[in-house]
């Protein structure tokens, strides 16, 4: 007999060793149960958002509504790809449609969960050829009305309208220059895309006000153009509504920037002017009553978030628009015009600016 002879119990040890062993291995390498998995965000991966700008960055137009919209979101893992069109101060045909296929090239490489389209730009080249595509579509900073675009009766498309603040601008004006200083206003224009809808818009709106004459209407192509059509209203208008800005040429063809453009009006114009943007306030604007794009690009983070984590369909959410504006001064302006400040109540109920841009 082999002197190594087991003890009692020593083969029921190992056994119970072995299958010790093999239980903790099946359970370290064994994938998780389909009904106890985790289905929460961080299991998911990381949500991939595409973000589409009509324009360019910097931009604080453009990086606040990004901004806005990354605040909104309020979610931690996601990746974001940002794509920029750069349409600003464009109006060939061509190179519009190729800026859009690119944004689109984009989408087709990238494959995104959301994507998120700021202006019309974006909606005309880009998000009217996913209609009713399985890529939920949100847009802020949108002019049209979204029937324009096919967006009443997409399925994946909603998001923020950039209603502008025209009574209330209009009405700041009034409070800003003497009354008897105001009756006929001039409105000044380019052939941007955006702004049709606020032409539109605009035209129903100052129907409120039959004390004023709205009966100029000027849409100029060049900066020459602008330049003589201003000299040539000194006179004619108590007012200038500068809107269009960003589409005027050089004589060598070349895109005027609007920076440079409004700097021309504060230094050449002895009109009061307004608008209705809170950028264009710093290079010499004399008020506005601005809509915010911080704003809308946090209502369109909540409505991606609401697409996103609770898992809801964009046309069970309903288009919004904006709703909050700040009253903006320029001190700087009224003293260049000559005329005298507005009541104490007006300035400090607004946001005052007492040097232009390149003063700083």
């Amino acid at each position: 007999m082999d002197n190594h002879q087991f003890k009692p119990g020593t083969i029921h040890y190992l056994l119970l060793t072995a299958a010790c062993a093999l239980l903790f291995f099946t359970a370290c390498n064994r994938e998780p149960s389909p009904a106890i998995a985790d289905t929460s965000q961080s299991s998911a991966g990381p949500y991939r958002i595409l973000h589409i700008m009509s324009y360019h960055s910097p931009w604080v137009w453009t990086d606040d509504q990004f901004a806005g919209f990354k605040e909104g979101l309020n979610l931690t893992n996601v990746e974001y790809k940002v794509h920029q069109m750069d349409t600003f101060g464009k109006d060939d045909p061509q190179l519009l449609k190729l800026a859009g296929k690119r944004a689109r090239d984009m989408i087709e490489s990238w494959k995104p969960d959301l994507v998120y389209t700021s202006d019309d730009y974006a909606q005309k080249y880009v998000a009217t050829y996913y209609l009713n595509s399985s890529i939920p579509f949100v847009f802020s900073g949108v002019n049209q009305d979204p029937s324009e675009y096919g967006f009443d009766t997409a399925n994946n498309v909603t998001g923020v309208l950039e209603r502008l603040h025209i009574v209330e601008t209009i009405s700041l004006l009034k409070k800003t220059i003497p009354k008897t200083k105001l009756k006929t206003i001039a409105v000044i224009l380019d052939n941007n895309i955006s702004y049709e809808g606020v032409l539109e818009d605009m035209k129903k709106k100052i129907t409120e006000f039959p004390e004023l004459d709205f009966s100029i209407w000027k849409t100029i192509e060049t900066f020459s153009d602008f330049k003589k059509t201003i000299k040539d209203l000194h006179g004619k208008a108590d007012a200038l509504c500068i809107i269009g800005i960003s589409q005027f040429k050089d004589e060598q063809g070349k895109s005027v920037g609007y920076t440079e453009l409004l700097r021309w009006v504060a230094e050449n114009s002895k009109i009061p002017d307004f608008s209705f943007w809170e950028d264009r306030s710093s290079y010499g604007i004399l008020c506005t009553v601005s809509v915010s794009a911080l704003e809308q690009g946090r209502v369109a983070g909540k409505i991606a978030q609401q697409i996103l984590a609770e898992k809801k369909s964009p046309k069970d959410i309903p288009v919004l628009a904006t709703s909050k504006g700040k009253a903006i001064i320029n001190l700087r302006r009224i003293k260049d015009l000559g005329i005298p400040y507005p009541p104490a109540g007006v300035l400090l109920s607004s946001m005052v600016i007492e040097k232009y841009n390149w003063e700083q």
